[in-house]
């Protein structure tokens, strides 16, 4: 990575432009990466760097800016009287922005000015755009031999269906996804978050810190590529190796483990809750506890209770009738059993233990004001103990909010 000590990372103030802290503590501080996407896949990998600590420039279409800057509703009015939309603001944190018309020779200039400056540039373009807004790999090599190039594809750069657009929702169907998820084979759904777009980013985002890490080695920066099929295939799990090593062909089932038993969502009295029994001995803790034989014919091990699944639910909901969530859960607990709730977000978030891990950040945002958002999933410690976890945010930008001092940034040369 950069050295974070050298004058020219540091970016004054242009007129107009909203003070920034351009040096931010974190793992990646020092680190200047230029964001080129939009949506949700690209900017989630960009934000996942920016809360590492490195200096993250968001480049955006001039006077409509980001894809997800127009996504809702939900909108909140700012002060400016211009509506934000919520699902921007859930992907751009600790960013800059600028504006460039990458179509227009000013636009090109600036963000060779940036490239040849920055350790890592990341894209969500279709294949080949880049190269045809004259920015091929081979060019941006020439340009920044250092840079590490993050490329997130819908299906793939290549193969027969690489230039497929990449959206989230087809890409959960084409990977399979859907078809493990949903009350049964017959009800395929998609997951309730853009998962394939979200772990596209973090596989990206991992991606580029390999090559970081090996640049440190070669002194060359390289391409990473990942995809929307890629990253949802990558977590097939076990579910994928079903197939490819049992050639059995996994379908949705529902709220209940295909290979665990009793695992999933069970109704009480007022509600339901879920109970993990991953092993023969919360087994016979969960059977001690509510008079149950563990010795039941076709209950005796997971294998013969994977096979009587309903059976196992029926006798756990009946044992479970009378009983209200809370105080099923607390018996739960008191045997060992493994189990929690469905929460709604409202109560995730106003959870104690959601807040005490660092999962909500205050931030100012420039029109709406003081803001919560959900923040970074990752804590840092030292040796000692002592957390060197960055504790301080930046609002997702306004719209070329950072222009003037981006482009002072580039002319002090």
């Amino acid at each position: 990575m950069t050295d974070p000590t050298q004058d020219h990372r540091d970016a004054p103030e242009g007129a107009g432009a909203t003070a920034y802290p351009q040096e931010r503590p974190g793992p990646l501080s020092g680190t200047v990466v230029i964001d080129l996407t939009r949506a949700l896949a690209g900017p989630h990998a960009g934000m996942m760097m920016a809360d590492l600590g490195a200096r993250v420039i968001k480049v955006e279409t001039p006077g409509t800016g980001d894809d997800t800057r127009s996504w809702g509703p939900p909108f909140v009015p700012g002060s400016d009287g211009a509506d934000v939309a919520t699902y921007f603001l859930s992907c751009n944190r600790n960013k800059e922005s600028v504006a460039l018309d990458l179509k227009s020779d000013d636009g090109r200039a600036v963000l060779t000015e940036l490239v040849r400056r920055a350790d890592v540039l990341i894209e969500n373009f279709r294949p080949g755009t880049l190269d045809r807004l004259g920015f091929a790999p081979d060019h941006l090599a020439e340009l920044n031999p250092r840079l590490v190039v993050l490329s997130i594809s819908g299906f793939g750069h290549d193969g027969p269906e690489g230039g497929r657009a990449g959206y989230d929702q087809i890409a959960q169907g084409e990977a399979g996804l859907m078809s493990l998820t949903g009350s049964g084979p017959d009800d395929p759904q998609r997951v309730g978050v853009p998962i394939g777009d979200l772990l596209s980013g973090m596989y990206g985002a991992y991606g580029v810190l390999a090559a970081l890490l090996e640049r440190e080695r070669t002194g060359r920066g390289q391409v990473v590529r990942t995809s929307l099929l890629a990253s949802i295939v990558g977590v097939h799990a076990f579910q994928g190796t079903r197939w490819t090593v049992a050639h059995e062909v996994p379908a949705a089932q529902g709220n209940h483990h295909p290979s665990i038993a009793p695992y999933g969502l069970f109704h009480c009295a007022d509600g339901a809750v879920q109970v993990a029994c991953g092993n023969e001995s919360l087994w016979r803790r969960l059977c001690t506890e509510f008079d149950l034989d563990p010795e039941a014919e076709g209950m005796r091990t997971n294998g013969e209770r994977v096979a009587n699944r309903q059976r196992v639910i029926e006798v756990l909901e009946e044992a479970f009738a009378d009983l209200p969530g809370e105080e099923l859960l607390a018996r739960l607990a008191a045997a060992g059993v493994p189990s929690g709730r469905v929460r709604t977000l409202q109560e995730v978030y106003e959870w104690d233990q959601t807040r005490s891990q660092g999962l909500l950040v205050d931030v100012d945002h420039p029109t709406l004001g003081p803001v919560q958002l959900p923040g970074p999933p990752l804590r840092f410690f030292a040796p000692d103990g002592t957390e060197t976890t960055p504790t301080e945010h930046a609002s997702p930008p306004l719209l070329d909010e950072h222009g003037p001092a981006v482009r002072a940034w580039l002319q002090e040369g």
